[in-house]
């Protein structure tokens, strides 16, 4: 259920911050040349990466290329990382800023496509009959409606799982204003809710 998925924020659980202690202590080892610790770090972490790039840059194109550049940003500034923050975290802000960069090298240089309508191409693509599929592209469409702002407080905290602390950080804004983008986010999602039910509802 679309509603349940979006609006009941994930409680962060002792086997969360356990985890979240692991990847930290794996990047401070990988900062000391441990190659395991490298894996391990990538791995654990690589999914929540390609997760939040997707919702930022909104091109499913772009996700594996800015995952990756990510990744590389992060292993050539290992050894600036001290464990201040949680590994996870650092990775996302990380990303955050190849994102952004990446949509600076687009607006200096404008790629074209070779396809008349290339949105209907990108559609047309994708797999379909999936379970949960339908509800994933809903999912897709309710958050993009949000100012851009609001939808990286609610990514960052009810999707990928971030605490608000580690969610201000990422976004470089107090952790304030990160509740309360998350709030706006919640209250306008449920608006957008009722007024896709609305139709139905009449309907019957």
């Amino acid at each position: 259920m679309i509603t349940s998925a979006l609006l009941d924020a994930p409680t962060k659980t002792d086997k969360t911050v356990s985890s979240d202690e692991s990847i930290t202590a794996w990047a401070l080892a990988a900062r000391g040349g441990d190659a395991d610790a490298v894996e391990r770090f990538v791995r654990a972490l690589h999914r929540d990466v390609q997760r939040y790039v997707a919702h930022l840059c909104g091109d499913p194109q772009a996700v594996d290329d800015l995952a990756q550049d990510t990744f590389l940003r992060a292993l050539s500034s290992l050894h600036r990382f001290e464990g201040r923050s949680s590994a996870r975290a650092w990775l996302l802000s990380i990303a955050r800023r190849a994102v952004v960069d990446s949509y600076r090298y687009a607006a200096a240089r404008p790629r074209l496509s070779d396809v008349p309508d290339w949105q209907m191409a990108v559609e047309l693509s994708q797999p379909l009959h999936l379970p949960g599929f339908d509800d994933g592209v809903a999912l897709l469409d309710l958050l993009a409606a949000l100012p851009d702002e609001r939808r990286e407080a609610f990514i960052l905290t009810q999707l990928v799982g971030l605490p608000y602390a580690e969610a201000a950080e990422v976004s470089d804004c107090p952790i304030g204003t990160v509740r309360s983008r998350v709030a706006r986010a919640r209250a306008t999602l449920m608006d957008l809710l009722r007024e896709a039910d609305e139709p139905a509802v009449l309907a019957a």
